[in-house]
């Protein structure tokens, strides 16, 4: 935590507003908040099965839920088909820690990195890597806030992010920021486009949420059967 912000943080609810007014469940308390390291993120995913990510010194649980995922593997597997087939570069899932500052650990729920982003073109080994990504998407918990939905923007933004999709499941829709841009909102019925960073790229915004298909219509025959089992038992069958 750098000293700036550690001279306001007296008390949890002062370091909760800090976090854009998460929950305390979410907040690890060892390290003690402030001390907790790249390696602590480490640690606490290996063994313990926990997604943290590191912000201000402070390890905090990643919200996560079923139809985020869901979303999330939909999403991986239209960004995989468009960048595998111009060998563009390398797209990651819900797990994928990224260093996008030395002390600043962020985990999107998808991720695209361009290979102008690995040196030399090849992906590092750490479990962590020094990565900017050309495309982040947050898909919104139920744990997650609007402040702190906006403070992960503003660090994407300003850590040399150029797309950064922001996915409501409740409002079904997709705010696409950008630097220097205000934000869009583009709903079911529109199109979501990949722009300058994946050129070409473009579906539709309900393609990203699954609706179960209606049930096929019952066949003459299982209707026949149908209104056999549920006749009277006093009624005589019907002449032909």
């Amino acid at each position: 935590m750098d000293s700036q912000g550690s001279a306001t943080i007296r008390t949890l609810a002062d370091l909760l507003e800090s976090l854009g007014g998460i929950s305390p469940e979410r907040v690890r308390m060892r390290p003690a908040p402030g001390t907790a390291t790249v390696d602590d993120v480490v640690a606490a995913d290996e063994t313990e099965d926990r997604l943290c990510e590191l912000i201000d010194g402070v390890l905090v649980e990643k919200a996560r839920g079923f139809r985020e995922s869901m979303v999330a593997c939909t999403l991986i597997v239209l960004l995989r088909a468009h960048v595998d087939a111009r060998k563009l570069g390398v797209v990651s899932g819900e797990a994928g820690m990224m260093r996008l500052f030395p002390d600043q650990v962020r985990i999107p729920d998808v991720a695209f990195a361009s290979w102008a982003r690995f040196p030399g073109r090849k992906v590092s080994q750490e479990a962590v890597p020094e990565l900017v990504p050309d495309l982040a998407v947050e898909i919104i918990s139920q744990g997650n806030t609007p402040r702190e939905m906006a403070r992960k923007i503003k660090e994407y933004l300003t850590a040399g992010v150029w797309l950064v999709w922001m996915v409501d499941l409740e409002a079904r829709t997709v705010t696409v920021h950008a630097p220097s841009r205000p934000p869009r909102v583009r709903s079911v019925g529109e199109t979501l486009e990949g722009g300058d960073v994946l050129p070409g790229l473009s579906f539709r915004v309900e393609d990203l949420f699954p609706t179960a298909p209606s049930p096929p219509p019952p066949s003459p025959a299982r209707r026949s059967r149908a209104a056999r089992r549920t006749r009277p038992a006093d009624t005589p069958p019907a002449r032909s």
